[in-house]
């Protein structure tokens, strides 16, 4: 199945209450803890979480890693809102006694050369759970975990992989979002023909120098890319 490009940012009112309505908690968790096994010494103190949107990875990365600050960056100004609402009730509960360890901003990708400059090198773990696929250019989302990355960062990205067909990615939808509100299953389905295959994002990784990090798949629907940078 070709590859068809899905708007790079989620910024509709219906799918911004969708989404943060929805119960991800499940899979959300299971990336954190996957990340966890990866890298069983630590991820460093400071984490970016690229594509953040309402803030799940974000926050359940500043509960599993007490001793990170996680900054969770995203483009749509509307699921950036959500996250700060979030925020106020984090800190009052496990945030207590250290608000400042989770953070937001908005930053389109790339990344404006301002933010660029003031970003570069200062994570020392980059991640990232389904933005890979929002991206008209994928190389975009490599040279920018470059940039933001120190020598030596943990880099872990997970996302959907596009299926052989059409027919293969409505099974898919049938099997994991039949009962999902009509908006999620439209945008599941738009996210399954925009994936990328493992061997395509190795070769978008060889292309921007970061062919150290491995990718394969994972379970029936996705990907996984992860190491350390040299």
């Amino acid at each position: 199945m070709e590859r068809r490009c899905e708007p790079e940012l989620m910024d509709d009112a219906l799918q911004v209450q969708a989404y943060a309505e929805a119960d991800f908690s499940a899979g959300d968790q299971a990336v954190v803890e996957r990340i966890a096994e990866l890298f069983p010494g630590g991820l460093g103190p400071r984490v970016a979480d690229l594509g953040c949107g309402p803030g799940n990875i974000s926050f359940r990365l500043a509960d599993r890693f007490a001793e990170v600050s996680v900054l969770g960056l995203d483009g749509a100004a509307a699921m950036l809102a959500v996250a700060d609402a979030r925020l106020g009730p984090w800190r009052q509960g496990p945030g207590a006694g250290h608000p400042d360890r989770l953070a937001f901003r908005r930053a389109l990708l790339p990344l404006a050369p301002a933010d660029a400059r003031e970003l570069a090198a200062g994570f020392t773990a980059v991640v990232s759970n389904s933005l890979l696929h929002h991206l008209h250019d994928p190389l975009v989302l490599w040279r920018t975990m470059a940039t933001l990355a120190a020598p030596g960062a943990a880099v872990y990205i997970k996302d959907l992989r596009r299926p052989v067909n059409l027919e293969a990615a409505q099974s898919l939808l049938a099997r994991h979002l039949a009962d999902a509100p009509p908006v999620l299953q439209h945008d599941y389905l738009a996210s399954l023909q925009a994936a990328f295959e493992p061997g395509e994002v190795a070769e978008q990784l060889e292309a921007t120098g970061l062919g150290q990090l491995q990718v394969r798949p994972l379970e029936d629907r996705y990907l996984e890319v992860w190491g350390r940078l040299a």
